[in-house]
């Protein structure tokens, strides 16, 4: 099977690209499934329906969340409806779930949502909650597991590969919206990149207007970050292959520019 993982999705340029190039995409390179991380979707800010009903109409079939879920307080009610996750690591009264189950060609796949523990004050330790979430997984015999892992810390997605490279499908970074270039396949089948990067403008400022960050280093003072509505933009996802076990096979980075030619970047199993 292959699936499709785009990053952060920020604002209405970020929207406007699936819409224009994610089904083709999906054609081209025969994808199964597609999953997106919804939490900067609604102008920088959240998820509100109107664009989480747009999103899966663009062709997502599923959204991971991190830091900024609930930002939308309208998403509470959206969880029982939709196919949404938030972090599982968030505390155990939040609203929503942090795993995401289906059936892909007769193969039942899990998708996580995990949130780092450095900046993230509201979150659980991930390393010490996934070992058991894993382990009971593979205990009902499911073996294809993808986890988006929305981290500040480059390190704490690294060291989460090294932990789980033997149990899990797939490691996706996600929260920094800037694109790292080490996507691989480690020997044991497991797909990882320590950032996907955004899905939006990519001329300002982490998919943000640039004025509000510029001042903010200039001056020490706080302002309202807004997403540009006129900017170049930039999707970037990543296409995994898993073979009948769960081991990723083949990965490859999808970047496009603007309207302009695709850019791959490949990785294959060490």
């Amino acid at each position: 099977m292959k699936i499709a993982f785009i990053g952060d999705i920020v604002g209405k340029p970020g929207r406007l690209m699936l819409k224009k190039h994610l089904k083709r995409l999906q054609q081209e390179h025969f994808i199964d499934f597609t999953i997106a991380n919804y939490e900067n979707a609604s102008h920088g800010f959240g998820l509100t329906e109107k664009n989480c009903m747009e999103l899966l109409g663009y062709g997502v079939d599923m959204m991971t969340g991190g830091n900024h879920s609930f930002d939308k307080k309208e998403i509470l009610d959206l969880f029982d409806t939709y196919p949404l996750i938030r972090p599982m690591n968030y505390p155990q009264a939040t609203p929503g779930k942090g795993i995401y189950q289906t059936v892909l060609l007769d193969k039942h796949v899990a998708i996580l949502n995990l949130m780092g523990h450095y900046t993230m004050p509201l979150a659980d330790n991930p390393f010490t909650m996934i070992v058991s979430v894993v382990a009971s997984l593979k205990a009902q015999g499911i073996k294809h597991i993808i986890i988006d892992m929305h981290a500040e810390a480059s390190s704490e997605k690294q060291a989460l590969l090294h932990m789980l490279k033997e149990d899990v499908s797939a490691i996706l970074g996600t929260h920094t919206h800037v694109a790292t270039d080490d996507l691989y396949v480690t020997e044991e089948g497991c797909c990882y990149v320590t950032d996907v990067g955004l899905t939006g403008c990519r001329d300002g400022v982490i998919g943000m207007d640039s004025e509000v960050p510029v001042k903010r280093f200039l001056t020490g003072l706080s302002g309202h970050f807004d997403v540009s509505d006129v900017c170049k933009t930039v999707l970037q996802m990543v296409v995994f292959e898993l073979d009948d076990e769960g081991r990723c096979l083949s990965a490859e980075k999808i970047k496009i520019y603007d309207d302009k030619p695709k850019i791959v970047t490949q990785a294959w199993m060490d």
